[in-house]
């Protein structure tokens, strides 16, 4: 299977330099350039690309907005990963929010951002966990909890509110495994339950999820 990705930043010099490092891989081609959230949205309808890979801090159009009109417009398609040049960037918590599996600093070696967009396409989206984790900390505790989400996570089973807890600390479904003495098929299926449960598209929105309900509490013992 090959990965179509879209890559949308202001500098040609970005954009080149990650079509240069996906395109080298067999599996992953680069369908569509942006430079700009307008352009970038355009070009996501028109390929509806895989992985669609944004900065931050665009012209006429910023990312997260951009990334909020392509996860509404292509639902369950294009899966958004978020480019910043902060490792704490203050919008990154808004990017998450609106929809993006996670973020990546433009620095970041080769090696990560390919391992990074093969992640995101089969939707195992909580990349730098700890570092997605402390940013969700710190953006929920200072919001109210969301009763609505509450109620779908009091639907869960006591084996998906378990799973749900270990995926806010970055478990793999290898380490899931691991930890509930199961298989990972068995994890992907408790995984995709809880999903569908909380209505939410992937790893990422379920821990927000998870800490807007107050099933966990910034910096509580998991």
């Amino acid at each position: 299977m090959t990965i179509r990705t879209l890559v949308a930043a202001d500098q040609l010099l970005v954009r080149a330099g990650f079509r240069q490092i996906l395109e080298a891989e067999t599996d992953i081609e680069v369908v569509a350039e942006a430079g700009d959230g307008v352009e970038a949205v355009e070009l996501a309808l028109r390929t509806r690309p895989d992985v669609a890979l944004l900065d931050i801090r665009m012209p006429r159009r910023d990312g997260i907005e951009a990334a909020r009109q392509i996860v509404d417009a292509v639902p369950g398609c294009t899966r958004v990963m978020m480019l910043t040049t902060f490792g704490i960037d203050e919008y990154v918590f808004d990017a998450l929010k609106a929809g993006a599996s996670g973020f990546l600093l433009k620095d970041t070696p080769p090696e990560q951002l390919v391992d990074a967009v093969r992640l995101v396409a089969v939707g195992e989206a909580l990349l730098s966990p700890r570092v997605t984790r402390s940013v969700i900390e710190k953006f929920v505790s200072h919001s109210s909890y969301d009763a609505a989400m509450r109620r779908r996570i009091e639907e869960l089973t006591q084996r998906e509110t378990e799973v749900l807890r270990l995926l806010t600390r970055g478990l793999s479904n290898a380490e899931l495994a691991r930890a509930l003495t199961v298989s990972e098929a068995t994890v992907k299926s408790h995984v995709a339950g809880l999903l569908d449960k909380l209505g939410v598209r992937d790893r990422v929105q379920a821990v927000i999820a998870a800490y807007e309900s107050g099933l966990i509490r910034p910096g509580a013992d998991r």
